[in-house]
């Protein structure tokens, strides 16, 4: 068996050849825009397009204005024939015009197998600035890094600025060298972090116009508007009259005449002036109509509320297809289908273009809910909470703008303090924790995500892939990496909600309690205990200063007790001295109401104590009818000491998060990406997918993932002889095919001491095993380890999230312990480092009853390798190091399995989802 992998394959094993896909991307105003691989049919429009450009424009394209266009369009159209890689952009175009070229960029490799590809690209005049050229680029960035290359080159005129600009902004590594009048551009072929952030950014500037279309129209028209009672464009058409729309309302009805005194169109090509964003309530069957209609006369964005789409099977789904392939052509950006609506609480829009029964008091929240239905619940729940809403969107089946965008249009709206999310799926998870990171630095966003469970974990086929499965442990950890607080119930969601819009997130879980109520104080400090919050004993100067300031026989621990009678004045004293003492987080002050007080008066002295507390308050007011005007916009106020408990934690949470969010940067490893690719490239060939032991050793080499020194042999004797060449005891492993739980099928034997231990036990596994039906091709024989702490690592590829790494108590407690953490990929060393710690087994590896502490940063830097190993590869569908022995002196992966598949299609950055 070879002990490593022929450098000779490396070339064939890590060249992935691929093809330019179609893709629509968003562009800075807002719109979208079309690429597709270029193809020979093209040269004709090619030709014209070229022939558009000025002298000017042409020079620097050519180097020359004198340029022959029919062969420079001939060349463009015919570069994927050879060594190269050809995109076209297309101009939104109407239903049933032909395509019209509004750019072209191309990669050719410098040299017939060279590891390098010259790239240049063009686009009209009235496109430039808008990100087409920025997204050409990356997108040949990894469609040459696909096909073997490894470097991109251009060669740019010394007064294009312009374009030179393109490649600076692109967030790619740039070098630049002068030639005479000329400049030569060098960069990886590779779209890392950086380029990744100014994607972001872009994308965000373009869902900021995009979403801007939506919730702050000049324009609407509401298409299926009814004089009916009872019908979904009726009520639209009421609630956006009843809000005072403040912009111009058409409506459209096929039948014409007049809808709540105004004139019905019968079509949007009736309409004289152009409208900006189109509520459509039809049936399913008619809204592509509506939609034609709409990129006919140059509308922005459509709001569908049509159910039949892609909720509704099948003929469902090639509806919504077909509905987004209309936007997408004319460049018109959709909500929905099959959704609320939308509302806008601005004074200066006022937007309800929603069929919501009622509407929320204006305020400072902004919600997203994926649920039509659910959406109507969170209007009339608000309204009673008296949680005022800036913005409300029911994405329904979200084939367009999604939650990324609206939370970027969130991030920079002056209107929006919190967020809130009710998911059911993510669309792209990937790029929601990166926007949603970004955004939680600024404005908290607070999520509670339904359908969480799963039946997957009898097909997992690595106890790392049992672990992730059957859970919404993945979701979990996309919601902590990107800083979003994750609550289990629309109640909790309220209630950190309320105690957002009005209080910082603490900074940190030390709490005060204060209350006029010993036993409601024991139930509140139980509540806090619980939810992970520390009841903290208060400094002894601060104990002296509320006992001068209470009454006789006060409580001036931790809680504070003020007695039944408490007056407002001693509320107000308690909460502000306790607040300012410098030893809590937060303060929680609970109000049972006896005969002898005013509960107005003691919610207005609760007020004034938060206000000079220094630290967020909750109140807590045990009875129906507790006043709300004194809270009002100023503090939340909960029924029960159990919800101000588990808000308040999880806002300390978020502001622990907030405390340590600093970036934390991919870490730069010394790997050799090309030696794991040509392992896992045998490893395809194969028919189960699993590596055999002598590849899986080559991955883990190629990445510096440490193991124990081994040899692979064919024989029991082999195997002696192995166990000589070694030294000292070793383990001893049959290598079988299909045999992926060693331990279970009795192909493990451990601390053998001499050869001839060795091979006896090989002798007698091979018998074992070949009468219980298995094909043994050989041993392996592996030092023992030191004795240590034994965890689980690995990666699973996720369908949805991509790359999940977990770390779990090891050995055979994997199965039997619920103990993991887990975060997606990419991994810093901040969040390596932290899924450690939560650990329930870290003090195991911390010195736990006086033992030597650990190795833990070489396990940090071991989840880092294998995250950088299952993203760098996509084939690989699932690694495992179980066990992994943790030492003072380190950690090695005693026993590893690799499964790969071939990698899932997935689009290049950026572009936008696919119909």
């Amino acid at each position: 068996m070879p002990a490593s992998v022929a450098p000779a394959t490396l070339a064939a094993a890590t060249a992935r050849p691929r093809s330019a896909r179609t893709v629509d991307i968003a562009l800075r105003d807002g719109s979208t825009l079309r690429l597709r691989p270029v193809v020979s049919a093209d040269e004709p429009e090619l030709r014209r397009f070229l022939a558009t450009l000025d002298e000017r424009d042409r020079a620097l394209r050519f180097f020359t204005a004198a340029a022959d266009l029919d062969r420079a369009a001939h060349l463009c159209a015919c570069v994927e024939r050879g060594d190269g890689w050809g995109i076209v952009a297309l101009a939104p175009a109407r239903s049933g015009e032909p395509e019209r070229v509004v750019g072209h960029g191309c990669a050719l490799r410098v040299a017939p197998g060279a590891d390098s590809a010259e790239v240049a690209f063009v686009v009209a005049a009235e496109l430039r600035g808008e990100g087409v050229a920025t997204a050409m680029l990356a997108h040949l960035a990894e469609l040459a890094r696909g096909g073997g290359a490894r470097r991109l080159t251009a060669v740019v005129k010394a007064e294009n600025a312009a374009m030179i600009e393109v490649f600076r902004e692109s967030g790619l590594e740039v070098e630049v060298r002068a030639a005479a009048g000329e400049l030569e551009l060098s960069m990886p072929a590779e779209v890392g972090p950086g380029a990744r952030e100014r994607y972001d950014r872009r994308d965000a500037e373009a869902a900021v116009a995009a979403v801007g279309h939506v919730l702050r129209p000049a324009s609407v028209a509401v298409v299926g508007a009814s004089a009916r009672e009872g019908s979904i464009g009726g009520a639209v058409v009421r609630n956006l009259l009843d809000g005072g729309y403040g912009g111009r309302l058409h409506v459209v009805n096929r039948r014409g005449g007049t809808i709540a005194g105004l004139p019905a169109a019968r079509s949007l090509t009736e309409l004289e002036e152009p409208v900006e964003l189109v509520v459509v309530a039809v049936p399913a069957a008619g809204v592509a109509e509506v939609a034609r209609d709409a990129a006919a006369t140059g509308v922005k964005a459509l709001v569908v509320l049509s159910d039949g789409f892609g909720e509704a099977g099948e003929e469902g789904r090639e509806r919504q297809r077909e509905l987004l392939e209309i936007c997408r052509r004319a460049g018109m950006r959709l909500v929905g289908p099959n959704c609320l609506g939308v509302l806008d609480t601005d004074p200066a829009v006022r937007l309800d273009a929603s069929f919501a029964p009622t509407q929320p008091p204006a305020g400072r929240v902004a919600f997203l809910s994926q649920s039509g239905a659910l959406g109507i619940a969170v209007i009339d729940t608000a309204r009673e909470l008296g949680i005022g809403l800036s913005s409300f969107v029911s994405v329904g089946d979200k084939a367009d703008l999604s939650g990324n965008d609206f939370l970027s249009f969130w991030e920079q709206d002056a209107a929006t303090d919190v967020v809130l999310l009710y998911l059911e799926s993510f669309g792209n998870p990937r790029r929601f924790s990166r926007v949603a990171r970004r955004v939680a630095r600024s404005k908290p966003i607070v999520a509670v995500k339904g359908g969480r469970s799963s039946a997957g974990a009898a097909a997992a086929g690595s106890h790392t892939g049992a672990l992730l499965a059957g859970s919404d442990a993945t979701v979990q950890a996309l919601f902590r990496q990107a800083g979003v607080i994750a609550t289990d119930t629309l109640g909790e969601l309220f209630d950190v909600a309320a105690l957002l819009a009005t209080q910082p997130a603490p900074r940190g879980p030390r709490v005060g309690i204060v209350t006029n109520g010993g036993g409601l104080g024991i139930l509140c400090a139980d509540a806090c205990a619980a939810a992970g919050l520390d009841v903290v004993a208060l400094p002894a100067p601060v104990r002296t200063r509320l006992a001068a300031a209470l009454r006789p026989g006060a409580a001036v621990r931790n809680p504070v007790d003020l007695l039944a009678a408490a007056s407002p004045a001693e509320f107000e004293q308690a909460i502000s001295l306790v607040g300012a003492s410098g030893a809590v987080d937060a303060v929680i002050a609970l109000y049972v109401p006896p005969m002898v007080s005013d509960p107005a008066e003691i919610a207005s002295a609760i007020v004034a104590g938060a206000g000079a507390a220094g630290v967020p308050v909750a109140a807590v007011m045990t009875m129906a009818d507790a006043p709300r005007d004194p809270f009002a916009d100023r503090l939340p106020v909960f029924r029960f000491p159990e919800e101000a408990a588990r808000a308040v934690a999880r806002a300390a949470a978020h502001g622990g998060w907030l405390a340590e969010a600093a970036d934390d940067p991919e870490p730069a490893l010394d790997v050799d990406g090309d030696r794991a690719a040509a392992a896992i490239a045998h490893a395809l060939a194969g028919d189960d997918g699993w590596l055999a032991p002598e590849l899986v050793a080559e991955l883990l080499d190629a990445y510096g993932i440490a193991r124990p020194a081994q040899r692979i042999v064919a024989s029991a004797r082999a195997a002696g002889t192995a166990a000589r060449e070694l030294g000292g005891a070793v383990a001893l492993k049959a290598i079988a095919d299909g045999l992926v739980h060693r331990t279970d099928a009795g192909a493990v034997e451990i601390g053998l001491a001499s050869p001839t231990a060795v091979e006896r036990a090989a002798s007698a596994m091979r018998k074992r095993l070949t009468a219980a039906g298995a094909t043994v091709r050989g041993f392996l024989v592996q030092a023992m380890a030191e004795p240590g702490v034994e965890l689980l690592t690995g990666v699973v590829a996720d369908p949805v999230f991509g790359p999940v790494v977990a770390c779990a108590a090891g050995g055979t407690r994997a199965e039997l312990e619920a103990d993991s953490a887990v975060r997606l990929t990419p991994l810093g060393p901040g969040q390596a480092a932290a899924m450690m710690r939560e650990l329930r087994c870290f003090p195991l590896l911390d010195g736990f009853r006086g033992a030597p502490r650990c190795d833990v940063p070489a396990v940090e830097r071991l989840l880092q390798r294998l995250a950088a190993l299952a993203d760098a590869h996509p084939e690989i569908a699932e690694i495992e190091c179980n066990p992994l022995v943790v030492t003072p002196s380190g950690a090695l992966a005693v026993d590893a399995r690799v499964r790969v598949a071939p990698a899932p299609e997935r689009l290049p950055e950026p572009a936008l989802r696919q119909p």
